[in-house]
């Protein structure tokens, strides 16, 4: 089986906002909790679809992620904040994001859920950088 090798990264997240739920700790919408949630994958879980990689089609993707109190993903709730321009990326920006894990959130010493945005930037190792690629981190996934 032939890997493509492909380059996909994710930078830091903002904690947007806050919610609570039944059985959550007290928690007041909007306020940032105590302990940001940490994302425990080794490796990221985005794949670069691959029509759009054989054409070196670039863009970045912002989710909007709501991890519950005991660090999962709410799937059902994942959605794209600021769109890439590309229906391909931006869906294989949610697709992936159904494998993430995460330390929970906490407040007080109390898991909270927490609504995140998660940037997503799919770059292809032999196209130009886009505008601000600079200040990004890159971390080299590969294709199944």
């Amino acid at each position: 089986m032939h890997l493509t090798r492909l380059l996909v990264v994710t930078s830091g997240f903002i904690v947007a906002a806050c919610r609570g739920g039944s059985g959550d700790a007290e928690f007041r919408p909007g306020r940032r909790p105590d302990v940001l949630p940490v994302m425990l994958n080794k490796e990221l879980p985005f794949r670069y679809p691959p029509a759009l990689y054989a054409q070196k089609i670039q863009g970045n993707v912002t989710l909007r992620i709501f991890v519950d109190s005991a660090g999962m993903v709410v799937t059902d709730s994942t959605h794209v904040a600021e769109t890439s321009g590309f229906a391909a990326l931006d869906s294989a920006a949610v697709k992936g994001s159904r494998e993430l894990k995460f330390n929970p959130a906490k407040t007080r010493d109390s898991r909270v859920p927490v609504s995140i945005l998660f940037p997503v930037y799919f770059r292809h190792p032999e196209a130009a950088p886009l505008p601000g690629d600079s200040a990004i981190g890159k971390t080299p996934t590969r294709a199944p």
